[in-house]
């Protein structure tokens, strides 16, 4: 089944075979001075949720120790610590049953500490626990004043996570089309969508109902009392920009210094964030083909044409195993997040227009976290359970089908999939969907810098914009870098890193509409 690729780019470029993010221009001398500064310590304000919650949450003291090694991964060195934070199962219920976040931290190194940064990678489902220490590589300066945090979010790896089918069946299941084109197809794929739906029910249970972003928002609020912060100092990539946009709505008085990498667009519902990954993810393609010499209309159309034979002959591999047209989609837009993964894709494409699809394989096993022994890792099932609950639209079969010459237009590549996408994702979903779109509006909190790549595609640099707008006047203020692959901060811009660094060290806050060409 096609799935969102809303995830950040160490995530994914730590899945690729060749290097993961993109380099690119440095600053363009222009346009770098401040136009304010972020507000001051507001002291200790808190929202009338806070301030109801019982001491047992407030007043808990975190048990930091040596921190375990995430799966699949070696344990963090000796500057890391790690600890468990009691959050509500149920915040409607604050005094009721509890449930444990994983959490990991770098104390600040030097002397001018100005608090904790809580870092969260995307996804939804990225774990923090095991992304933040390899991501502290490219926050020396803010190492120096903040305490690098981050955590597992609820659903999600060592915080609950949620796993809702075998590693057999996933890859039974990949077998499945996921661009049906006859009846029995379309059963088959809709069947595939409940029984996944069924597994996450069995595996999580009551949980099910609370893995929202706005759950995990009020986690956060909890997180930063507990860490003895007056404000939250935040930095959200991807998702994770919809998560902070979701804590500035519900508590404005609290923001610090937020920045929103790589921005999902608030306004969109979940059909419109289709559309929008089959516009990114063309665009990042036309801008690969023509950056190797081809026509982006023809090369695209041969993609197409490639894909369109793997439907009903999927190639040979090395290991055995069938490249099908689904894994082949997957690896396509796996080298997309990141320019200087481009060569892989003119690779795995060569060689699977020869007929060996070992390249390709190799690439999606890296997006679906699928290990050389045939393990998988959970993130794919923490991001289903996460953006079922948060999205309540459900297109229906026929919708879906109506909805599919728009999408092909978009993206004669992309467009297929993920319009067949809009159905399967959280088709016969156990629990009801919150609500069409974030709530992110945020009046009288404390400026937030929101920063978008031209070149991004699995967040199309339009949702900047939104996001600003929908933050409020005065509150959201945009940054844009004219680069390529998913997010911009140390991608290889030193206007775009120097400009986010003067925010989050100093409280300088850029011009609204600054660019770093």
């Amino acid at each position: 089944m096609a799935r969102f690729v809303r995830r950040t780019a160490l995530a994914v470029a730590a899945a690729l075979l060749a290097a993961g993010c993109s380099g690119g221009s440095s600053g363009d001398g222009k346009g770098g001075e401040a136009s304010g500064t972020a507000r001051p310590s507001a002291g200790s304000s808190t929202t009338t949720d806070a301030k109801a919650l019982p001491s047992s949450l407030t007043s808990q003291k975190l048990d930091w120790g040596r921190c375990k090694a995430a799966p699949d991964a070696s344990p963090p060195g000796s500057d890391w610590q790690c600890a468990t934070l009691k959050v509500p199962l149920d915040w409607s219920k604050p005094d009721g049953r509890t449930i444990g976040l994983a959490l990991i931290r770098s104390k600040a190194r030097g002397d001018n500490r100005i608090g904790s940064l809580l870092f969260n990678f995307g996804g939804p489902g990225g774990s923090g626990i095991a992304t933040m220490p390899s991501y502290a590589a490219n926050t020396s300066l803010l190492r120096e004043r903040y305490d690098l945090v981050s955590w597992d979010p609820r659903g999600v790896g060592a915080s609950e996570g949620v796993r809702c089918r075998s590693d057999k069946a996933l890859q039974t299941a990949e077998a499945v089309d996921a661009t049906p084109d006859t009846p029995a197809e379309e059963r088959a794929y809709l069947q595939d969508a409940a029984s996944f739906a069924r597994g996450c029910e069995k595996d999580a249970g009551e949980l099910l109902a609370h893995v929202s972003t706005t759950d995990t928002a009020r986690d956060m609020d909890l997180m930063r009392q507990v860490l003895g912060d007056t404000e939250l100092h935040y930095f959200g990539i991807s998702y994770g920009t919809q998560l902070g946009g979701v804590y500035a709505h519900l508590f404005p008085k609290n923001v610090g210094r937020l920045v929103l990498d790589a921005v999902v667009d608030p306004s969109a519902d979940a059909v419109g964030h289709a559309e929008n990954q089959a516009r990114g993810f063309q665009r990042a393609l036309d801008n690969y083909l023509s950056a190797t010499g081809q026509d982006p209309e023809q090369g695209s159309q041969r993609i197409a044409d490639l894909l369109e034979r793997m439907d009903s002959d999927p190639l040979p591999t090395s290991s055995g195993r069938k490249l099908t047209q689904a894994l082949a989609f997957t690896g396509i837009v796996l080298p997309l997040y990141g320019e200087d993964s481009w060569p892989t894709l003119t690779s795995a494409l060569k060689t699977a227009e020869q007929g060996d699809g070992s390249e390709l394989l190799a690439l999606a096993d890296g997006y679906n976290d699928r290990d050389a022994s045939g393990h998988y890792g959970t993130a794919a099932h923490s991001r289903r359970v996460i953006s079922c609950l948060d999205n309540k639209p459900r297109p229906t079969l026929a919708r879906a089908k109506k909805l599919l010459p728009e999408f092909e237009k978009i993206s004669p590549v992309f467009g297929p999939f993920l319009g067949w996408d809009t159905v399967g994702w959280c088709h016969d979903w156990p629990v009801a969907g919150q609500s069409d779109t974030p709530e992110v509006s945020a009046p009288g909190a404390a400026p937030v810098l929101v920063v978008g790549n031209t070149g991004d595609p699995a967040t199309p640099y339009e949702g900047a914009r939104k996001m600003a707008d929908e933050l409020g006047k005065g509150v959201g203020v945009e940054l844009t870098w004219k680069g390529e692959g998913h997010g911009a901060y140390a991608s290889g811009s030193d206007c775009v890193t120097s400009t986010v660094n003067a925010y989050l060290l100093r409280g300088t806050v850029p011009r609204d509409g600054k660019v770093c060409a």
